[in-house]
């Protein structure tokens, strides 16, 4: 059976997690996306490895798309943690969120996330963000 390629999606605003459902469903069709709300529950998600025994998805996400700004636990907070486990290394973090602060972009690639992207205004812009992203990111995963 063929291993499906996924995405792991941390954003808390539905509003946000309905645009993005609504631009990767016009790029990529053989994908799979799966939203988390806040931080602790990416980190439960990803620690507890629940992903990982469905057959149909790959063992990793082809990326994870993390929010800054969460509940109960911060995005940086939780790029901090994903980084200082080795079973998780692996994993492309591309940060996106609506802060443009220096601060936040340079303590993200210091904490090793592959890009860090300020959410544009309109859906025709999250498209075009989209569309590069998975040029660069979305492959298939290994058999």
């Amino acid at each position: 059976m063929a291993r499906r390629p996924w995405i792991l999606v941390a954003e808390d605003d539905p509003d946000d997690r309905f645009i993005l459902e609504e631009a990767f469903r016009h790029l990529v069709d053989d994908h799979q996306l799966h939203f988390v709300e806040d931080g602790e529950q990416l980190l439960d998600y990803l620690n507890g490895g629940d992903w990982s025994s469905d057959p149909e998805i790959a063992p990793y996400p082809c990326f994870l798309l993390l929010d800054l700004n969460m509940p109960k636990k911060s995005g940086r907070e939780a790029l901090a943690e994903i980084r200082a486990t080795p079973s998780l290394t692996e994993i492309p973090v591309i940060v996106y969120t609506t802060s443009d602060e220096p601060g936040d972009r340079d303590l993200c690639k210091k904490l090793g996330a592959v890009e860090y992207l300020v959410k544009p205004p309109g859906f025709q812009e999250v498209v075009k963000t989209f569309e590069r992203i998975c040029k660069c990111w979305h492959r298939p995963p290994s058999a």
